[in-house]
């Protein structure tokens, strides 16, 4: 009996994971929803479920708990995931110095380590069947370093390098792996980035969330490796590299600062 080809999204309760999933689900994947918030994976399963009929499997799990993605995949063994979004994130806003380790810590380990090893378990049964798509979720954060959001900065930098790393041991193997890396978007990020305190909320110009996820689902299918959703985006993505680092850092300082407020 052939197994369903299932879709595992990680954040996929709100958000740019839950518009993956829509998508996902329109082109007959089935779902494994991961995320923290119990109520609202209920709630995300509700809405897919009024307009498709695919089958919808939720597991509430803390990402940013340790070896949480062996967890998850002994519990979704026997499942065909034919495709992986790895897109569950959060940030952190102010001076490294002041800030709080424990949600730096547990920023690390849901964008690093739970990313990195739930695509390490899941590329090899991809592999062995010649099958298979990947996404990381990053930013255009990636591209450059971030005063004030300095953790956030480096650690979706480590996506954007360790997708496009893969991406070339893998080439050629009928599995892909793609990163995404969206400027700032219209999600629950905003809410907590900054400890619950408002000053602290980057007020910036965000892309609606609809766009962000169609534009990054139908480039991933395609098999591009690096998407960068917007014509500003990709101009801002390719400017540091005609910058000194240290120049591009005081750019980016100069920005978050005036937009603490």
């Amino acid at each position: 009996m052939t197994k369903n080809k299932t879709c595992l999204i990680t954040g996929g309760a709100a958000g740019l994971g839950f518009e993956f999933a829509k998508l996902a689900a329109a082109d007959g994947f089935d779902l494994i929803l991961i995320d923290i918030d119990s109520e609202k994976l209920n709630e995300a399963k509700e809405a897919i479920e009024k307009s498709s009929n695919q089958n919808i499997n939720i597991i509430s799990r803390d990402l940013c708990k340790q070896n949480v993605a062996h967890k998850i995949y002994e519990e979704i063994k026997g499942k065909n995931i034919e495709m992986l979004i790895n897109n569950a994130g959060f940030g952190v806003f102010g001076e490294f110095s002041k800030t709080d380790w424990q949600r730096e810590e547990n920023m690390m380990n849901l964008h690093m380590i739970t990313s990195t090893h739930l695509t390490k378990l899941v590329i090899k049964d991809m592999l062995r069947l010649n099958k298979g798509k990947i996404l990381n979720v990053s930013s255009l954060a990636a591209f450059q370093p971030g005063p004030l959001m300095a953790i956030y900065y480096a650690s979706k930098s480590f996506l954007l390098s360790f997708t496009e790393a893969i991406a070339r041991e893998i080439r050629g193997s009928g599995v892909s792996i793609s990163v995404l890396c969206p400027g700032p978007t219209k999600t629950n990020f905003q809410s907590t980035v900054s400890e619950n305190t408002s000053k602290n909320k980057i007020a910036v110009n965000m892309a609606g969330v609809e766009t962000v996820a169609s534009y990054g689902y139908k480039a991933f299918n395609k098999g591009k490796i690096v998407i960068i959703p917007g014509v500003m985006n990709k101009l801002l993505a390719f400017l540091p590299r005609l910058l000194p680092r240290n120049t591009a850092a005081s750019i980016v300082f100069k920005i978050q600062r005036a937009n603490r407020n």
